[in-house]
């Protein structure tokens, strides 16, 4: 007997309903098929636009994101959020066919209070291949709009929400094969501040986890095509944060700078799809700790590791009582080693011998 849902569990009327538009538009035919499959399909269908265009950097400022709010009452936000396929490097000479938000990984974080509206239009843009849509784990309602935020390429697509309970929160694209778009960058948080808001902190800082799965080896030159059997088989190629290898590090785009003395808040979302994180400070720990992003609850503290699965967040609070560099690592360490699991906070300032000394003699 057939059964009447899709693997997702929407209808199969609905489906084909949001895959109408992308079947006409060859996006349905390039979500179905590798990205070397899309090139053959292209050649012979010279008017399909192409998978993806040029972009120099797709990983996140950590920095560059929404400020605390003051208010103490709810307000009605109108945000968008696009939707772009872009060929960039996971690092110096390796180039990959990223899936974003916004043209980053993460995705642009989202800040609301708790009780706060969101009028949310998701945007695909026209040079998209593909069928894309966004699950926020923020929202009451089916699929987290998923079902109602199916967009082809130039479509977009505006649903409504209220913001009910307070906490950091994932959003993620979620078409049938969610895993490949999510490992290939499309993932974000929504962070929803309680009625109180939160205590002061000299910084606020967002990174996001992800691992890639390619048919090349990590470091071969070159573009690299998704691997879809190694995606089943777990067996990650580089496990990345803000979506580059060693992305937040003077390797690459640079380290967050800050000063002796201050504090910070970081907000860390886990895409997956598969992996869990093992989220530690080196030379430093979480002086508070909301695991699952959950703020409404009591922090824990001087938390050394906090695992994080997939699909979910975290927060954290930090002191930098000494200069140091602090290296943000997942502490399942061949991540580190091997695959580019790591950025750096370097905190300037003078030596304070009395808590380190690090040319210490008798």
């Amino acid at each position: 007997m057939s059964s009447d849902k899709t693997d997702n569990g929407f209808s199969r009327k609905q489906f084909m309903k949001n895959m109408g538009g992308a079947m006409l538009s060859g996006g349905f035919l390039a979500g179905a098929l590798p990205f070397g499959a899309q090139a053959k399909e292209q050649k012979n269908k010279p008017n399909l636009k192409p998978a993806a265009v040029e972009a120099d950097r797709v990983a996140a400022d950590p920095t560059n994101i929404p400020g605390p709010i003051k208010r103490s009452s709810p307000k009605t936000h109108e945000i968008e959020l696009e939707t772009t396929e872009v060929v960039a490097e996971i690092e110096d000479g390796v180039q990959f066919r990223y899936m974003t938000y916004g043209d980053q990984v993460p995705g642009p974080m989202i800040r609301v209070r708790q009780g706060d509206t969101v009028i949310l239009t998701l945007k695909a843009s026209e040079n998209n291949a593909m069928l894309h849509n966004v699950d926020f784990h923020a929202v009451y309602g089916t699929g987290g709009g998923a079902n109602a935020t199916f967009v082809t390429p130039g479509q977009s697509k505006t649903i409504k929400f209220k913001a009910m309970y307070p906490g950091a929160y994932i959003y993620h694209c979620a078409v049938p094969r969610l895993d490949y778009h999510i490992s290939s960058g499309m993932y974000g948080m929504i962070f929803v501040e309680p009625k109180e808001g939160l205590p002061e902190v000299d910084h606020e800082l967002y990174f996001g986890q992800n691992e890639v799965y390619t048919q090349q080896s990590i470091g071969a030159q070159g573009m690299h095509e998704f691997d879809h059997e190694a995606m089943r088989d777990e067996i990650s190629t580089y496990v990345l944060l803000n979506g580059e290898k060693k992305a937040i590090t003077a390797d690459r785009r640079g380290p967050v700078k800050v000063k002796k003395g201050e504090t910070a808040r970081l907000f860390f979302v886990n895409g997956g799809p598969n992996l869990s994180s093992s989220f530690h400070p080196i030379g430093n720990v979480w002086t508070k700790a909301w695991r699952e992003g959950a703020i409404a609850s009591n922090p824990e503290r001087y938390v050394q590791t906090t695992e994080i699965p997939p699909g979910s967040c975290g927060i954290f609070e930090m002191d930098f009582p000494v200069p140091s560099t602090i290296h943000l690592v997942d502490h399942a360490l061949s991540r580190v080693a091997s695959k580019g699991m790591m950025g750096d906070i370097v905190v300037e300032g003078k030596d304070e011998p009395d808590i380190f000394d690090p040319n210490y003699s008798s």
